[in-house]
C-alpha cells in the first residue's frame, strides 16, 4: 500500500500521461540544476512540462492509464516531458536541448498512446510547426478556388471589355460625324 504522498504522485503522473498528446522519456543523468531550470523554461514557452519521476511510481501510473508500453523505458534516472499542445514544438525543444547539452538522452516517447523510438522523436522534431502545416493545407484548398473564380469571371470580364470597346468606337464615330 503506497503512502499518501506516493499515491498523490502516482495520481499526478497518471494525469500527466492521460492528458498529454506527447510524452517524451529522457535520461537526465549529468545535467546540473541550472541546466534543468533552463530546459524547463524553454519547455514552458512551448506549453510543455518537465517532471523528474520515480520509475516505480511511473510504472504504476502508466498501468493505471493503460500505457504499459512505456514500461521498458523506465530504467535509470527518468524525467518526462509532457505536452497537450503542439507535440512538434516540444519534440524540437527536447531534441535541440539533447543535441546542445550532449548529456540529455531521449529514451523514447508516447505520441497519442503509440510508443516511438528515439529516432522517431527526432523525425517528429523536424516537421514544420502546426500553424505552418495548417497554412499549407488552407493554401492548397484556396488555390483551386481562386482558379475557379478566375475561370468563371473570365467571360464576364471579356464581355465588359467588348462593351467598353464598342462604346468607345461609337463615341469615336459620333465625334467624327460632329466634326464633319
Amino acid at each position: 500500500m503506497p503512502t499518501p504522498e506516493k499515491a498523490q504522485q502516482i495520481e499526478e503522473i497518471s494525469e500527466l500521461l492521460r492528458n498529454s498528446t506527447l510524452t517524451i522519456l529522457t535520461d537526465y543523468r549529468g545535467l546540473t540544476v541550472t541546466d534543468l531550470q533552463g530546459f524547463r523554461t524553454q519547455l514552458r514557452e512551448k506549453e510543455a512540462r518537465l517532471k523528474v519521476v520515480k520509475n516505480t511510481l511511473t510504472r504504476i501510473a502508466a498501468e493505471r492509464v493503460g500505457l504499459e508500453a512505456v514500461t521498458p523505458l523506465l530504467e535509470g534516472p527518468t524525467a518526462i516531458v509532457c505536452t497537450a499542445a503542439d507535440p512538434v514544438a516540444a519534440a524540437k525543444v527536447v531534441t535541440d536541448f539533447a543535441r546542445t547539452s550532449r548529456v540529455l538522452v531521449v529514451k523514447g516517447a508516447l505520441l497519442e498512446g503509440k510508443l516511438l523510438p528515439p529516432a522517431e522523436v527526432e523525425r517528429l522534431a523536424t516537421l514544420p510547426p502546426r500553424e505552418e502545416l495548417l497554412a499549407k493545407v488552407v493554401g492548397g484548398l484556396q488555390a483551386p478556388l481562386y482558379g475557379l473564380v478566375s475561370v468563371l469571371s473570365g467571360p464576364i470580364r471579356s464581355l465588359a471589355y467588348v462593351l467598353q470597346a464598342r462604346a468607345q468606337q461609337l463615341e469615336g464615330g459620333e465625334q467624327s460625324q460632329a466634326a464633319a
